[in-house]
């Protein structure tokens, strides 16, 4: 049986307050038709930035266009990824907060900070703003997409507005370390044709 922590009495005003606050914006922000749509479409949000999804068509993409252009920015990405996975499973685990207690989603993910869609799309956002940087016409629908996950998030009650705040700051920090140790080209590309080479070769003389 998993034993109750002790929580720090200043902590838990904190978390109170939070709680307080995320109760008091989501009934505001429902005031407003545009931002309660969200709610409609929170299964889109959702799906759109999910780990596996990105994840997987990243993969496909280097496989099915098979560009040396493409190599540095796929590899990275991937790599800024499987980093967000990683960072957010293990503050979620030494956290352990829970969800809002009025959040009605039968998910089974019970823990709430950080916020995992919020992290994962301040990544892409930073990365693709920033790293490879997309044309400027793309840049509202991007922005757009962002701002539409985490309010999603929130009007769904299914975090607190700290566990998004933390989740966005936590996606910007990853991207700011891939940057950091971004990858050169010729390093993404030898990993690409490390990784599939086997599978090249085959291809073409298999036959």
């Amino acid at each position: 049986m998993e034993e109750k922590r002790e929580i720090p009495s200043t902590l838990r005003t904190i978390l109170a307050v939070d709680a307080y606050l995320t109760n008091a914006f989501v009934n505001w922000a429902q005031q407003f038709l545009a931002l309660r749509q969200l709610k409609t479409h929170r299964t889109f949000l959702k799906i759109s930035c999910h780990s596996i999804l990105w994840l997987a068509t990243n993969l496909v993409l280097i496989w099915a266009f098979n560009k040396s252009d493409l190599y540095q920015m796929q590899v990275n990405l991937f790599i800024g990824l499987l980093l967000d996975i990683i960072l957010v499973a293990v503050l979620k685990a030494v956290a352990r907060r829970r969800r809002p207690t009025t959040n009605d989603n039968l998910s089974l993910k019970k823990d709430s900070f950080p916020s995992g869609n919020a992290a994962r799309v301040a990544f892409i956002t930073y990365f693709l703003l920033n790293l490879w940087p997309i044309p400027l016409i793309c840049v509202p629908p991007l922005l757009a997409w962002s701002f539409s996950v985490c309010m999603s998030k929130l009007l769904m009650r299914e975090h607190h507005i700290v566990d998004v705040l933390a989740g966005i700051a936590l996606g910007i920090f990853e991207g700011m370390l891939i940057g950091y140790i971004y990858l050169e080209r010729e390093t993404c590309t030898s990993l690409v044709w490390w990784i599939t080479d086997e599978k090249i070769s085959g291809a073409e003389y298999d036959v």
